[in-house]
């Protein structure tokens, strides 16, 4: 009797967790009119390189605006705030999963700016989470595959050490989502957040 492989099985994980597919939804859209994604993503850009330019401006939604691409109050609310239109925080509460719950709680935020920041971050290192997956999908043991999360996260900080910095040095979502996937239920949403806050914090103290 043959068993099937794992990292098929293993990639599909990482292939559809929350916040995996809230990004694919958002950034799928061929629509150049209801493209929301292409719209959040002129705003993460705008605070990314304010929060890396020198001497740093105060961030605000005012500097934002200011900094975006043809950018507004009414979009800037439309990305970020209570009533904003696709937060990433609300599918991991739609999800309902305890983990899921945990990482919303982590990520649920009063002020606009900082809820904007959490997603730059998944927005920012999304390219290196994707370049990881097939290593993911390997299947070797939770240890390994933690430190190659690890490892590309410091690389991500290393290029972008003040968005990596921001709110605290809490980690991209996506990347503590990934890392409750790699320990299948033995390390929750809130662990994995704390865990992975100690990884940026030691990094960027030693940069």
């Amino acid at each position: 009797m043959t068993t099937a492989p794992a990292a098929p099985q293993t990639f599909d994980r990482f292939d559809h967790t929350v916040v995996g597919r809230w990004v694919g939804r958002l950034s799928g859209s061929t629509s150049p009119r209801r493209n929301h994604w292409r719209t959040k993503s002129i705003y993460y850009r705008a605070a990314t390189l304010l929060l890396e330019a020198e001497p740093r401006p105060p961030l605000t939604w005012k500097t934002i605006v200011a900094a975006a691409e043809g950018g507004c109050r009414s979009t800037f609310y439309e990305v970020a705030g209570a009533h904003a239109r696709h937060r990433m925080v609300d599918d991991l509460i739609s999800d309902g999963g305890c983990d899921s719950i945990q990482i919303a709680l982590r990520y649920l935020r009063t002020d606009p700016v900082e809820q904007l920041i959490d997603e730059a971050k998944v927005w920012s290192f999304w390219t290196d989470r994707q370049q990881l997956l097939p290593t993911l999908a390997t299947g070797m043991s939770p240890e390994v595959l933690e430190s190659e999360l690890t490892g590309a996260l410091i690389a991500w900080a290393g290029r972008h050490p003040a968005l990596a910095a921001a709110v605290d040095c809490t980690p991209p979502a996506c990347a503590v989502e990934d890392l409750t996937v790699i320990h299948r239920g033995r390390l929750s949403g809130t662990q994995a957040a704390n865990r992975l806050t100690d990884v940026l914090r030691a990094a960027l103290d030693s940069f």
